[in-house]
C-alpha cells in the first residue's frame, strides 16, 4: 500500500529539525512501513533548513512549483488590528529526500520558512503576527501537493492512505478528502490538546470552499452546525462548570464563529488513531476527571461513541536504535564528570522540550531547589530543549532566567541543558540516570518517549499518575512485583505548589531507597527495564498497518468489548458480547 505520512515536523532523522515527541513517531512509522515493502511518503514543511539538509542530505529539487494565494480570514476580536483578510501570495516547491526506504518530500515557500529555530509559532504571535498561520499554510500546500498527482501512484491499483499527526496541523485534510476515491485518511492524536480546540469558522470555511470541498458545505456533508452544540446558557451549572474548566486545559469555552478542530477530525476521518491504551480511555471519555459529565454533552462525544470502529490504538515505540545501544558500556565516571557531577552521587534525570506547564518544569526546579536545601548529594541532569541554537550550554539562550538561576546556584548538583540533543547524548546521560524524572500536567501526553527511553536504561521513574501514562507501571504501590518506580499526583494548574512539594518528597524517598534498600531499587530498575523494551516500533507498525488494511478492503475495526463494558458504551456490544459478558455488565 502507499502510506502518505503528512506531518508538521519529522526530523527523527536529524535531531535539529526535532522538537518533541511527534518526529520519532512519524520518523519511525515511515522506517518502520517502508521496511515491509510499502511504498512511504512523508510531507512535511522545510521550515527553511534546507541548505542545513543538503549539507548532511542528498536533497533534490522536484519539478513543483506551485504559485498559490492563500486568503486569511482574520477574527476581527483577535486581530483588531488587522485587514478582515490578508491575501497571502506564495510559490511553494517541493523538494525530496530518500532515506531508508522513504520519500521525504519538504515543502517550501516564503511562509513555511519562518521560524527555522522554533519551528512553531508561539502562542504569543496570535493577534500579533501573521506568522501564527504558519501551521494553517502547511495544510493548504501539503493539500494541494498531495491533490496535485505528484504522489499518485501510477497503477492506480488501490487509495493511498493519507495519515495526518496531530489534528491541529491536518483538520483540514479529512474534510477536503472524504469524498475523492483516491484516498483514506487517518489522523493520530501525539498529544492530548483540549477537546474542544476551536479555530475560527469563517477561515475554515473560506479553505475549504479553496480546495475543492465547498460542495460538501453546501450540501451538508460537511454539517459545521452538527459539530458543535449550543452554548449552555449562563444562568446553568453546565455554564459555570465550563468556565471553570477553561483553566485546567482539558476544555475551551465556545466561541461564537468557532469550530472545533478534533470534532472536525473525528467525524471526517476514517481512522482516529491513539498512542496508548490510556490515551485512547482518556481522550474518548474523560472519565474520573471534573470535565467528564461536561463532556458527555457534547456533540463530538456522541460522535466517538457512534462510531467506535474509528478508535485506534497504534501504540507508540522505543527506536530500534536505541534498544540495540547497551547502557552498561557507557563509562558513568567519565559522563558525569564531564558534566560537573560527582558520579558517586544518585542521577535523577528529566529530558523534555522546554514546555513549562505541560511538562512540570516548574514545579520540578522547584523540587530541585527544596531538596538540594537538605540534600547536597543528589545529582540532577535536566534537559530543557529549547531549539535556540548554540553549539555550547553557554552559547545557548536561555529559556527561563530562574531556572539558570537555580542551576548556577547549584554547580556540582545540576546541570541545566537548553540544547537540543542527537541520540549519542541523549542515550549517554540516560544511562547514567539512577531515576528519571517527568511530573508533566494536564493528561496532555499520549506516551512520552523520553520516559520509555530512560526507563529503558534501567532508569526507575518518578511521574505524574497519568491516565495517560498508566502504561509505564509508576503508580502501581512498592510492594507489587510488577512495579517499576514512584508516583505522584496528577496536577490541572499551571502553578501547583503541592505537587513541588509531593515531588520533593519522591525524590527523597527515591534516593533513601537507593542508598538503603538497593534490593528493592534493582527491582525496580529491572522492571522498569524490561517493560520499556516491550514498547517497539515493528509492533506498532504492524497494528497500524493491520488496521490500514482492513480500511482499505472496507472491514471495520472490531472494538474491545472490555473497552466498551468499562465505558459504559453498552450499545457498541453485540448479541454474543452481551452473552459472555453478562454479569460484568450487570454489575
Amino acid at each position: 500500500m502507499h502510506i502518505i505520512n503528512f506531518s508538521y515536523e519529522c526530523g527523527g532523522f536529524d535531531h535539529r529539525l526535532m522538537r518533541g515527541g511527534l518526529s520519532p513517531l512519524v520518523w519511525n512509522l515511515s522506517r518502520e512501513y517502508a521496511a515491509r515493502g510499502h511504498r512511504v511518503s512523508v510531507v512535511t514543511p522545510a521550515h527553511g533548513h534546507l541548505d542545513r539538509l543538503r549539507e548532511t542530505f542528498p536533497v533534490e529539487e522536484l519539478d513543483h512549483r506551485a504559485d498559490h494565494v492563500v486568503p486569511l480570514v482574520l477574527d476581527p476580536e483577535v486581530w483588531p488590528d488587522h485587514p478582515a483578510e490578508v491575501a497571502v501570495e506564495l510559490t511553494t516547491r517541493a523538494y525530496r529526500l530518500r532515506l531508508d526506504g522513504v520519500d521525504v518530500y519538504f515543502l517550501a515557500d516564503a511562509y513555511l520558512d519562518l521560524l527555522p529555530d522554533r519551528l512553531y509559532p508561539p502562542p504569543g504571535l496570535e493577534g500579533r503576527d501573521l506568522a501564527h498561520f504558519k501551521p494553517l499554510v502547511f495544510q493548504v500546500d501539503g493539500a494541494r501537493f498531495i491533490r496535485s498527482g505528484a504522489l499518485a501512484d501510477p497503477s492506480g491499483a488501490e487509495p493511498a492512505v493519507v495519515h495526518g499527526f496531530e489534528p491541529y496541523y491536518h483538520y483540514l485534510l479529512p474534510p477536503v478528502l472524504a469524498a475523492d476515491p483516491r484516498y483514506r485518511t487517518v489522523s493520530t492524536v501525539a498529544a492530548n490538546a483540549p477537546v474542544g480546540q476551536q479555530v475560527y469558522r469563517p477561515q475554515v470555511e473560506r479553505l475549504l470552499t479553496l480546495l475543492g470541498a465547498g460542495e460538501g458545505l453546501a450540501g451538508g456533508a460537511i454539517d459545521l452546525d452538527a459539530l458543535e452544540g449550543p452554548p449552555p446558557s449562563e444562568d446553568t451549572a453546565a455554564a459555570t462548570i465550563a468556565r471553570a474548566l477553561a483553566g485546567t486545559r482539558m476544555h475551551q469555552e465556545r466561541r461564537p464563529d468557532h469550530v472545533g478542530v478534533f470534532p472536525l477530525v473525528a467525524a471526517h476521518a476514517d481512522l482516529v488513531d491513539f498512542v496508548s491504551p490510556g490515551q485512547r480511555a482518556y481522550y474518548s471519555t474523560f472519565e474520573g476527571t471534573p470535565f467528564e459529565a461536561l463532556f458527555a454533552t457534547l456533540p463530538v462525544a456522541r460522535q466517538l461513541r457512534a462510531h467506535p470502529h474509528k478508535l485506534l490504538m497504534g501504540g507508540c515505540g522505543v527506536a530500534d536504535s536505541w534498544l540495540a545501544r547497551d547502557p552498561g558500556a557507557v563509562d558513568r565516571t567519565a559522563v558525569l564528570r564531564g558534566l560537573g557531577l560527582d558520579p558517586a552521587r544518585p542521577v535523577f534525570f528529566h529530558a523534555a522540550r522546554y514546555a513549562v506547564h505541560h511538562k512540570g518544569q516548574l514545579e520540578l526546579m522547584r523540587a530541585v531547589e527544596e531538596v538540594l536545601a537538605t540534600d547536597p548529594d543528589i545529582s540532577f541532569v535536566i534537559r530543557c530543549a529549547t531549539g535556540g541554537g548554540g553549539e555550547t550550554v553557554e552559547a545557548t539562550p536561555v529559556a527561563n532566567a530562574w531556572f539558570q538561576d537555580v542551576a548556577d546556584r547549584h554547580p556540582g548538583q545540576v546541570h541545566l541543558d537548553w540544547r537540543l540533543a542527537d541520540e549519542d547524548t541523549l542515550f549517554e546521560q540516560a544511562a547514567c540516570a539512577d531515576f528519571c524524572v517527568n511530573p508533566s500536567k494536564y493528561e496532555l501526553d499520549g506516551f512520552l518517549i523520553a520516559q520509555a527511553e530512560a526507563m529503558a536504561c534501567g532508569a526507575v521513574p518518578i511521574a505524574t499518575a497519568q491516565r495517560v501514562t498508566g502504561h509505564f507501571g509508576h503508580a502501581r504501590p512498592l510492594t507489587d512485583p510488577e512495579a517499576t518506580g514512584f508516583s505522584v499526583r496528577g496536577s490541572f494548574r499551571d502553578d501547583d505548589s503541592v505537587l513541588a512539594g509531593e515531588l520533593a518528597d519522591r525524590i527523597r524517598q527515591a534516593a533513601a531507597v537507593f542508598r538503603d534498600a538497593p534490593e528493592t531499587y534493582d527491582r525496580l530498575s529491572a522492571n522498569s527495564r524490561r517493560l520499556a523494551r516491550r514498547f517497539t516500533w515493528p509492533r506498532t507498525a504492524e497494528l497500524r498497518l493491520a488496521a490500514f488494511d482492513a480500511l482499505l478492503r472496507g472491514e471495520r475495526l472490531p472494538f474491545p468489548a472490555e473497552d466498551a463494558i468499562a465505558w459504559g458504551w453498552f450499545d457498541a456490544l453485540d448479541d454474543a458480547d452481551f452473552a459472555r459478558h453478562g454479569e460484568r455488565i450487570a454489575r
